[in-house]
Order: C-alpha cells, then sequence, then structure tokens
C-alpha cells in the first residue's frame, strides 16, 4: 500500500496531521505494508524569498485581524499540537518554504525524506528557527541526515528539484486538493485535514480491504490550511 501526503512544512495542520496518521498507522495491523511518500504543496508560493514575517503579523495582515485576535487564532492550533505531545510557539516566522521542498525532494532520493520533514516541522513549530536562513536550514537538513556540501549545492543551484516540487503540485490540481494535508491511499481513497488518528486507521483497513479503483474522495471536514493560511474547517 501507498500513502501520499501532500503537505508544506508553514501548515501547522499538517504538522499535527502527521503525528495522527502516525498514531493511526501505528495502530493498523498491517502497517508493515505501508509506503508512506511526502510531496509538496506550497501554501503561499507568491511569498517572497527573504522575505519571513513574524506569523502573529502575517495572520493580523492576511485577515484583517487584531494582534490579540491573531494570537486566540494561534492558540487554538498550539492546543491541538499540544494535544498530540507536540511543541507549539508563536513567535515563529512565515516566508517561503519552495527551497524546503526541493531539499525534501533530495531528501527522498537519499532515503531520509521522513526524517527531514519531521526535522523541518519541529525546527519551525517547536523551536521557531528561522529556515528561510541558509545556514540554519543547512544544519537541519544535515541533522537529519543529508550531506552538506550537498545539501549547499542544492540551495545554490535554484533549478535543482524544482520541476520536481511543481509536478507534486500539478498532481495534487489534478487530484483536487484544495488545502492540506491531503493523505491520497493507493489512489483510491482522500483523506482531507488533520483527521483524528482513529480516522486514518480505518481508512487503511478499507483501503487494504477494497482493491477496486476509484478517485480520491475527501474524508469529512477537518481542520488544515488553504489559500496561504490555516483556519478550522479548510482541509476538504
Amino acid at each position: 500500500m501507498r500513502v501520499e501526503i501532500w503537505a508544506d512544512i508553514a501548515c501547522p495542520w499538517c504538522y499535527i496531521g502527521k503525528a495522527r496518521f502516525e498514531k493511526g498507522l501505528a495502530a493498523f495491523a498491517h502497517r508493515g505494508e505501508v509506503e508512506i511518500v511526502h510531496r509538496s504543496f506550497e501554501l503561499d508560493p507568491q511569498a517572497p524569498v527573504g522575505g519571513d514575517v513574524p506569523v502573529l503579523e502575517m495572520l493580523a495582515s492576511k485577515y484583517g485581524v487584531s494582534r490579540e485576535q491573531a494570537e486566540a487564532m494561534e492558540a487554538r492550533v498550539a492546543e491541538a499540537a499540544r494535544g498530540e505531545g507536540l511543541g507549539y510557539r508563536s513567535d515563529r516566522i512565515h516566508g517561503n518554504t519552495f527551497d524546503l521542498h526541493r531539499l525534501l525532494h533530495l531528501a527522498k532520493e537519499r532515503g531520509v525524506q521522513d526524517a527531514l520533514l519531521g526535522a523541518l516541522y519541529r525546527a519551525n513549530f517547536a523551536e521557531a528557527q528561522p529556515l528561510g536562513d541558509a545556514d540554519v536550514l543547512t544544519a537541519v537538513a544535515v541533522a537529519a541526515g543529508l550531506d552538506a556540501d550537498e545539501v549547499r549545492r542544492v540551495l545554490a543551484d535554484g533549478d535543482a528539484y524544482a520541476e520536481a516540487v511543481r509536478a507534486d503540485e500539478r498532481e495534487a490540481a489534478e487530484l483536487g486538493a484544495q488545502g492540506v494535508p491531503f493523505f491520497v491511499i493507493d489512489r483510491r481513497y482522500g483523506i482531507s485535514g488533520g483527521q483524528p488518528a482513529e480516522v486514518f486507521r480505518q481508512a487503511l483497513e478499507r483501503a487494504r480491504e477494497e482493491r477496486a479503483d476509484r478517485a480520491p474522495v475527501a474524508a469529512g471536514d477537518a481542520d488544515g490550511c488553504g489559500d496561504g493560511v490555516c483556519v478550522p474547517g479548510a482541509g476538504g
């Protein structure tokens, strides 16, 4: 079985959804049969490179709300993250994630994609590290198992893995993904948003039992991210 997961490192519900999916997978009796592939999805592809801003400032501007209201929005997501045992800070920054996705494709080739994705999520949400800084990003990637010189070469070459990122994004659009996280099991079942772990377990069971081809269909309405920001109920 193959599970493809479209996500963005800037998306808190992707961070939470990964943890919930892993709990659902751990409860799946046939988890050893499951191959996981992480796919690229940029929530804010027009974000300027090097134009990182505090996430609370971004939320206030995007929604036209006060800082206090932005803090309240973040508090709800923080509570959900901590409920999954995840660290969460609201003093992080928001910026362009294209280079992070390019490195994830390098990591896929080197067999450390999941390790790098987890490291990027932790660095962003739990540690509020500035991943737009090439030195910081390189250090995170190396700690996840990549070679430092290879990471620097990819970051210096804007074309490296760029088409792989774009191909993932085109495929997401073809599958009807309008927000993330978006999970596709064996190209039969689609699960949209940061669903509870039990939803993932049940979907894996159903996909294994039913082999008839069918188009992906979103399973329920859950918290997710779309249109550059993350809001409740936007995962489908």
